[in-house]
């Protein structure tokens, strides 16, 4: 009699290994792939948002000195003024000269006061243009982008 060979109780009929092993290869090189793509596109948002910041903070910077120059030339203005009616003042010769020159001295800080708060608003509005609108354009290109994505 002849021995049959014992059937292997651990086989599995129907079963590749080097299919399964292909399909983990084409999976985890898919999945490799998709990573570096997605870390090229996170890569070139943060260098956008830096250069944003960057330019932002350069705006601020400048349009910042800018005020601060327009406060200085304000005050230097202002106290100008103040020493120059001073100075009238002591000449007045009567209470009723010394009355006129405050008033036209108050009037003429009002007027110059009113007029320096409208530089002031306008510098300030230009300046806040200046900063947002990096970050307005960097917006409209993320939006833009998502979109075509």
């Amino acid at each position: 009699m002849s021995k049959k060979p014992e059937a292997d109780i651990f086989a599995f009929p129907g079963f590749d290994p080097n299919i399964v092993t292909d399909r983990v290869r084409e999976f985890t090189e898919g999945s490799i792939a998709q990573s570096r793509e997605a870390y090229a596109r996170f890569k070139d948002q943060a260098e956008a948002a830096q250069k944003t910041l960057e330019t932002t903070l350069e705006a601020a910077q400048s349009t910042g000195t800018e005020l601060s120059r327009k406060a200085i030339s304000a005050l230097r203005a202002n106290t100008d003024a103040g020493f120059t009616h001073l100075e009238a003042l002591f000449g007045a010769k009567t209470f009723a000269d010394a009355i006129e020159l405050q008033t036209a001295f108050v009037r003429q800080q009002t007027e110059l006061a009113v007029e320096q708060a409208k530089e002031f608003q306008s510098a300030a509005t230009k300046a806040v243009e200046a900063m947002v609108k990096p970050t307005k354009a960097a917006m409209e290109k993320a939006a833009k982008d998502t979109k075509a994505a």
